[in-house]
C-alpha cells in the first residue's frame, strides 16, 4: 500500500521560510518523479514545482521560481520543498505527489500524478 505523508506546515509571517517534507512508503521511491501541488480556499489545484527520477532536471511555477527549492532524498525516502519569501499568495493546502514508476512526460499536470499525500495547510500572514 503507498503512503505519502507530509509534515512542516503552519503559520508564518510574510517573508519568513517553511520546509515541507513528503515521506513515502510502499513503492521504488528512486523510479518516481515527485511532484507538490496546492489548493488555495476558492481556488483549483494548481502545480508548484516538481523533480524528475531520472536525473536532476526541476520544474517550477512562475509564481515560486526563485523561492521555493525542490528535493529528494533516496536514501531517506522523502522529499522536500523549501519554500523562502513567503507571501499571503502563497497560502494554500499543499499535496506531494507521485508519479510513476519510470514517468518522463508532463511533470506540470496533476492528471498524470498517481499518488498523493494528504495535504499540509501553510499560512502565511501579511
Amino acid at each position: 500500500q503507498v503512503q505519502l505523508v507530509e509534515s512542516g506546515g503552519g503559520l508564518v509571517q510574510a517573508g519568513g521560510s517553511l520546509r515541507l517534507s513528503c515521506a513515502a512508503s510502499g513503492l521504488t521511491f528512486s523510479t518516481y518523479a515527485m511532484g507538490w501541488f496546492r489548493v488555495a480556499p476558492g481556488k483549483e489545484r494548481e502545480f508548484v514545482a516538481a523533480a524528475s527520477w531520472r536525473d536532476d532536471s526541476t520544474y517550477y511555477a512562475d509564481s515560486v521560481k526563485g523561492r521555493f527549492t525542490i528535493s529528494r532524498d533516496n536514501a531517506k525516502n522523502t522529499w522536500s520543498l523549501q519554500m523562502n519569501s513567503l507571501k499571503p499568495e502563497d497560502t494554500a493546502v499543499y499535496y506531494c505527489a507521485a508519479a510513476g514508476p519510470f514517468y518522463s512526460g508532463n511533470h506540470y499536470s496533476q492528471y498524470h500524478y498517481r499518488y498523493w499525500g494528504q495535504g499540509t495547510q501553510v499560512t502565511v500572514s501579511s
